[in-house]
């Protein structure tokens, strides 16, 4: 038996994303990679990062998205 995923509209999904409580304290929020490209596609996520001056990682299959402008430093 199959089952029919109903997706968010992309700009929903997104504003869910930073209505959290960690996005909201200028934390670290992360999503799958296969989300973000069956919602909205890497380009538009990535441009609508860059929109609100955030920074994001993407680490295997996660995008890590730091939600504030503070300087990264990356740990070896």
């Amino acid at each position: 038996m199959t089952q029919t995923l109903k997706l968010l509209p992309p700009d929903l999904w997104f504003n869910q994303l930073f209505a959290t409580k960690s996005a909201q304290r200028g934390g670290v929020v992360r999503r799958a990679v296969r989300d973000v490209e069956r919602v909205m596609g890497r380009a538009q996520f990535e441009a609508m990062i860059k929109e609100r001056g955030f920074q994001a990682i993407e680490n295997g299959e996660q995008y890590i998205v730091l939600c504030n402008q503070r300087p990264v430093r990356l740990i070896r």
